[in-house]
């Protein structure tokens, strides 16, 4: 199966992909992703399909953003805008360079430090996703993407910071079985995709691969990830244009294919959950050698997706 474009490449490095639910804001049922290291969301109203969305949008409005014909752009709080997800109360979570902020409205602005996370100015937050029980999984990276270095946090909705993992080296996508019970998450120079048990009270522990890359795979490794409704994993392979599906024993399902080389991550939206969008970025790539990268793309593989879990602060 081959992705089609659905947004242009407004963004450089296209990431995090949320399909945003009916909170009766402006931001309802639509697609928002975040132009990481330009430190903006934005927010894809259109249609779920093919080529839908148009225009080039810029950031600079009194509210932080601004909108140019389909696209909706929102700034945050300092250079990076690692990834976002609903709150349980309402609003918007964030998490930025060094911290988690958040917004009691969906569009932004008026943005509330929740926690701060790192204090090394060589290391940013990257990726993260919510756990069943509402907590936020914040994982970071080395700027200059060194061995070791980052960590993985958790963040409860009362502000409180433990860490989860601290001997990784890019933490990145991370999402949660239907059931609960487990969870995948991947640390990308592993190659691999990791699947751990999970429980409230323990969190997550356990940890085995699930799939590895072949060593003589060009891509540079597994980044964001997602779920569908059967628990099958959908993961974007950093550097190998694709996304690969695969069941619980890491059995390769299908795989989508992508005009770029640099597929970030993917999550189902839609009305009804079954469009599979792909963010993608330009990082590393000559200037125009290709055109599409940095744009989001989608598809309809027959798969059925899950709502993302909100952050409960």
């Amino acid at each position: 199966m081959r992705a089609e474009l659905f947004v242009p490449p407004i963004a450089f490095h296209a990431e995090g992909p949320v399909w945003w639910p009916d909170d009766g804001s402006q931001a309802a049922n639509s697609l928002r992703y975040v132009d990481m290291l330009a430190g903006r969301i934005l927010t894809a109203h259109g249609a779920p399909g093919t080529g839908s969305q148009t225009g080039t949008a810029s950031s600079g409005a009194s509210n932080g953003g601004t909108t140019s014909d389909e696209v909706t752009v929102l700034d945050v709080p300092g250079p990076v805008a690692a990834c976002l997800r609903p709150r349980v109360s309402g609003g918007i979570a964030v998490l930025t360079e060094h911290g988690l902020s958040v917004s009691d409205d969906p569009t932004g602005g008026d943005w509330t430090t929740v926690a701060d996370l790192v204090s090394d100015p060589e290391v940013r937050l990257n990726e993260g996703g919510c756990d069943p029980a509402g907590r936020f999984l914040a994982g970071t990276m080395r700027y200059d993407q060194g061995d070791g270095g980052a960590t993985l946090f958790q963040i409860s909705g009362d502000g409180a910071v433990s860490t989860v993992f601290d001997d990784v080296t890019i933490s990145n996508g991370i999402a949660w079985a239907s059931s609960g019970d487990r969870a995948y998450y991947n640390d990308t120079p592993t190659r691999s995709t990791w699947v751990l048990d999970w429980d409230e009270e323990s969190g997550l522990t356990n940890p085995h691969r699930l799939f590895t890359l072949d060593s003589d795979d060009p891509a540079g490794g597994p980044d964001g990830l997602c779920l569908d409704a059967e628990d099958n994993v959908w993961t974007a392979i950093y550097g190998g244009s694709r996304v690969e599906c695969r069941d619980a024993t890491g059995t390769l399902l299908e795989v989508v294919e992508l005009p770029v080389t640099n597929v970030t991550a993917c999550t189902f939206g839609g009305p009804d959950l079954r469009t599979l969008f792909i963010t993608t970025s330009q990082e590393g790539l000559t200037p125009g050698a290709q055109p599409e990268a940095g744009a989001v793309f989608a598809a309809t593989p027959g798969a059925t997706g899950v709502p993302v879990a909100p952050f409960d602060g």
